[in-house]
């Protein structure tokens, strides 16, 4: 099994989209089980809360279904339970080096590094632009399968 973590601050906004986004990818490729998939924040602001309307209407607007979740923040035991702990920003992943012990087996990874870029992907909790960050996120799917599949994590 490929066990995934998307992370950003709330948990609420491009994690869980990520998350959505994702699980939908690898059931459409008939993938869905090889992965474990979930979603963390970094922060505890949001615990216990529901994705973002945001979120919610940009999946519904492209036939993606919501993976039900209430936010939850990342600990040092989850860092035991994932290969890949990917951040959507800067922030996040500075947090989660300071949270995980600085990522002594080197899983945490920037969620657009794996399309080649070092870009963040904007929170739409500030900018309000659910569309930008719904397109980064694909980019970072798609980068991410093609990482797995050139890795040879992937089995058809």
């Amino acid at each position: 099994m490929i066990r995934v973590a998307f992370c950003c601050h709330g948990n609420i906004c491009r994690s869980t989209l990520a998350e959505s986004v994702f699980t939908y990818k690898v059931k459409t490729l008939g993938l869905a089980d090889q992965f474990i998939i979930d979603s963390f924040a970094t922060s505890t602001e949001e615990i216990g809360n529901l994705p973002h309307r945001g979120t919610v209407n940009k999946l519904r607007e492209v036939g993606i279904p919501l993976v039900p979740h209430r936010a939850k923040q990342i600990s040092l035991t989850d860092y035991g339970k994932f290969d890949y702990i990917i951040g959507m920003d800067t922030a996040n992943i500075r947090n989660l080096n300071r949270m995980l012990k600085r990522d002594p087996e080197g899983k945490i990874y920037k969620f657009l590094s794996f399309a080649g870029s070092g870009r963040d992907i904007a929170d739409p909790w500030y900018t309000g632009n659910f569309d930008e960050t719904y397109d980064d996120v694909i980019e970072g799917c798609e980068g991410f399968l093609k990482y797995l599949e050139e890795h040879g994590e992937l089995h058809n």
